[in-house]
């Protein structure tokens, strides 16, 4: 299994311009190459293959429009192409209807808020004995490393986000990691209210980061509006609201990452409903549906429990797990979402919405994985 660890970075003065410089020029090289794709693809002609982009990008180099590729690691600007041809093979990929469709490759900006450059094996990167990112043409860059690398990793990408912060990060080669089993099954049914209702009735609030942060966020949206177009402060605005909403993003993933890992520690099982995220997302409850991130919670259990040994599956999102008497399994009627307690009409148990819903996941989890 492949995991990805990402560490902060603290690079100096000059060693941002270096990153700078990285970023553009690998900016350039992949516009270059898309350039010259799209105008063979409107001449009629075959798309250049890699070996003539890769060959084009090295006699540029010896010219005095683009001499000033030389200044950066050849292995970033090689990696830039191979970018490339992944869009590429993702959009025809797309096309052919092997995989979820995708748009075609567009040029990249100067201004675009997420920058990245990838140093492979053959850049000579390392980390030092003292703990710092060595990168070529870079310099030695100060980490914080947060937790130990469970194997050498053979890449790292570089990557400075919207709020201005860098980072680098790691993808590394696992194996499992098998943890002593519990014997203990849930169901999860994931809502705003509360964030997740276990079958067992535990109920877990939904933290609203989002909504906490809102009025911090609008004063900052607010002095962003405000400032003249094109000019220094409105850059410094621009970054204030970025670094807002990071705050946000990170909070978020962090209450993620500490509730799916505790579940699946504690349940051998664990089972949730396949919910419709796009489709809630396009109605009034959209701003609080993302602010959830329940895809991304799931996304979570599932790679977290195939790592630690654990059962995992989605009951199908037209299973109707509210609506179903978890005593009798007597379906009993649609029920308006204002209606939080019911009783059923055949058997007269009494039932909170959520936890029945919970407790027929957790059912209808167990039939999938037994079938």
């Amino acid at each position: 299994m492949q995991l990805r660890y990402s560490f902060r970075l603290y690079p100096t003065a000059g060693q941002r311009q270096a990153l700078a410089r990285a970023f553009g020029c690998a900016r350039v090289v992949y516009n270059d190459a898309l350039a010259a794709r799209r105008d063979a693809h409107e001449a009629g002609l075959p798309f250049p293959t890699a070996a003539a982009l890769s060959a084009a990008m090295t006699a540029a180099k010896k010219t005095p429009e683009r001499c000033w590729l030389g200044e950066v690691s050849s292995v970033v600007l090689q990696q830039s192409l191979r970018d490339l041809e992944t869009a590429y093979r993702a959009f025809f990929e797309g096309l052919a209807g092997r995989r979820p469709k995708v748009g075609a490759p567009r040029f990249k900006s100067r201004k675009d808020n997420r920058q990245s450059v990838r140093f492979t094996a053959n850049a000579r990167w390392s980390i030092t004995p003292g703990g710092k990112l060595a990168l070529p043409k870079v310099g030695e860059v100060k980490v914080r490393w947060s937790r130990r690398l469970p194997a050498i990793p053979s890449t790292v990408t570089v990557v400075k986000d919207a709020a201005g912060r860098f980072f680098a990060s790691f993808v590394v080669e696992t194996g499992d990691e098998p943890l002593p089993e519990p014997g203990t099954e849930t169901g999860i049914d994931l809502g705003l209210e509360h964030f997740a209702v276990l079958s067992d009735g535990r109920k877990i609030a939904s933290p609203r980061f989002l909504r906490r942060a809102e009025k911090k966020l609008r004063k900052a949206q607010q002095a962003l509006c405000r400032k003249q177009k094109g000019s220094s402060n409105r850059d410094k605005a621009r970054t204030k609201v970025a670094r807002a909403h990071a705050r946000v993003a990170d909070a978020r993933r962090e209450f993620h990452h500490r509730l799916s890992t505790a579940l699946v520690r504690e349940y051998q099982a664990v089972y949730v409903e396949d919910l419709c995220v796009k489709g809630l997302a396009r109605t009034r409850l959209a701003k609080s549906v993302h602010d959830a991130g329940w895809s991304a919670f799931t996304a979570m259990l599932e790679y977290k429990a195939a790592r630690y040994g654990r059962t995992f599956a989605r009951v199908d999102r037209a299973f109707p797990s509210s609506q179903l008497c978890s005593h009798c399994r007597h379906l009993d009627g649609p029920k308006p979402l204002h209606v939080r307690a019911w009783s059923c009409s055949e058997c007269g148990t009494a039932h909170d919405r959520d936890v029945n819903a919970a407790r027929n996941i957790l059912n209808e989890g167990r039939r999938i994985t037994t079938r």
